[in-house]
């Protein structure tokens, strides 16, 4: 429970730095970004699954760079049901999508339990 509340947080603050950085990707406060968060972990949740599912021959095609058309395509979808979050366009989308990927990568990769050795 402890780890998804912290991942709950790298994100929200993801979504604070990236509106620093990325023009075109605004957020308008912390409480903006943590509904952003919280509504990107449900859309990711049911509707990422569908989508991959459905693109999956054009992921195999590309060696998976749709896959960050996808999240960039759910990502707006976020920006369009949260108030206080915005992105304008989809160069923003696209390099938030790779921004994330590579947070969650890092967080995987932190968060992950050891290995047992026999």
């Amino acid at each position: 429970m402890l780890k998804m509340l912290i991942h709950f947080a790298i994100i929200a603050a993801t979504f604070l730095i990236l509106a620093r950085y990325i023009p075109g990707f605004y957020v308008a406060d912390w409480g903006a970004a943590a509904i952003a968060a919280l509504v990107f972990g449900l859309v990711n949740a049911t509707i990422g699954p569908i989508l991959t599912f459905f693109s999956l021959p054009l992921i195999l095609i590309t060696l998976g760079i749709f896959w960050f058309v996808l999240n960039a395509l759910l990502l707006t979808l976020v920006a369009f049901l949260v108030p206080g979050f915005r992105i304008n366009g989809f160069m923003p989308a696209l390099l938030g999508s790779i921004a994330l990927m590579v947070v969650n990568l890092i967080w995987k990769l932190a968060s992950r339990e050891p290995k047992e050795e026999d």
